[in-house]
């Protein structure tokens, strides 16, 4: 009964956990790469909002990257070597917190944008909006400091030999203390603001809405779907990573076969987490008109001139 209570993560592994990764990479790289490229070479002018939505494709893209390498290590059954290991672990957390913050920086821009219509505000310019990236960027990097001494500790621990995901982490009592602190500050506290921000929106248009018409309508619309998507596909894999370290504690003396399971269920969310990377393009073509409309635009003219060709 042990052995096969055992055999569900690894089964999971590999028949679960691989080929999502997989689906992800291939479904999230090509959209981020467009979007990526599209900023670059159609995007004539930068708006605060493209440089937050820039930054959150940047993120995205590279976290994708990592993604086939450990669908490979999972289908078949091979650790990491100790130095990919710890830059990969890092990398899809550093991406997990720093999506949902520069989400809450697009909200705070919507906001302000809201009160500024001529942009007339520090916050509203580009040069702003790179430095809050930038510092965006060093919160994220400081908070999992913690996240990669404990990959280096536990790396030391098994001779360099096993390269353990968050919830399999040896010190699990500290470890779990973390993880509680980490899920309240970089996860449920951005997206509290996320909410806010929403509904703080939602407010101001019914207060002005002989001002600003239904101009901001479909903006608030996307922020409230991204929060639903952040407590969607974040809320399970924070939950059951932390239930995961819990049911690890021999304090509660469970049943190996019992933190099998947990283990398994925990395994589950791991893929839906990083969804969101796939998903993020839908957002930045939404987010901003001109970004649309110029996509649109260089669409039509290659389809014209894919048209006279064909005629000639």
């Amino acid at each position: 009964m042990e052995s096969n209570c055992s055999d569900i993560p690894k089964l999971l592994l590999i028949h679960y956990l691989s080929p999502m990764y997989a689906v992800v990479f291939a479904i999230g790289f090509l959209g981020n790469l467009f979007v990526i490229l599209g900023y670059v070479f159609c995007l004539p002018s930068w708006q605060s909002t493209n440089v937050y939505m820039f930054n959150l494709a940047i993120s995205d893209l590279i976290c994708l990257c990592t993604l086939p390498l450990l669908s490979y290590n999972y289908s078949h059954s091979k650790n990491l070597p100790p130095v990919a290991c710890v830059i990969v672990r890092y990398i899809l957390h550093i991406n997990l917190y720093s999506s949902i913050l520069f989400m809450v920086w697009v909200g705070v821009d919507r906001s302000l944008l809201m009160w500024y219509p001529q942009r007339d505000r520090f916050l509203l310019t580009w040069k702003a909006s790179l430095l809050v990236s930038f510092l965006n960027w060093i919160w994220v990097i400081l908070e999992l400091i913690p996240y990669f001494s404990f990959i280096i500790i536990d790396l030391k621990e098994t001779n360099w030999s096993k390269c353990n995901d968050f919830s399999s982490l040896s010190q699990t009592t500290p470890v779990l203390t973390y993880s509680l602190w980490l899920t309240t500050i970089a996860y449920v506290l951005p997206l509290l603001t996320l909410y806010l921000f929403s509904s703080r929106m939602v407010s101001l248009l019914k207060n002005r809405e002989e001002v600003l018409g239904t101009s901001f309508q479909r903006p608030v619309s996307i922020l409230k779907c991204a929060t639903i998507l952040f407590l969607v596909l974040y809320m399970p894999f924070h939950l059951m990573r932390n239930v995961r370290l819990a049911s690890r504690l021999p304090e509660f003396g469970l049943l190996q076969c019992t933190q099998d399971y947990i283990e398994a269920a925990y395994i589950i969310t791991r893929p839906i987490a990083f969804a969101h990377s796939a998903i993020n393009p839908v957002f930045y073509v939404l987010m901003t008109d001109r970004f649309r409309e110029i996509l649109q635009d260089k669409w039509q003219q290659f389809a014209r001139k894919a048209n006279l060709r064909r005629l000639s």
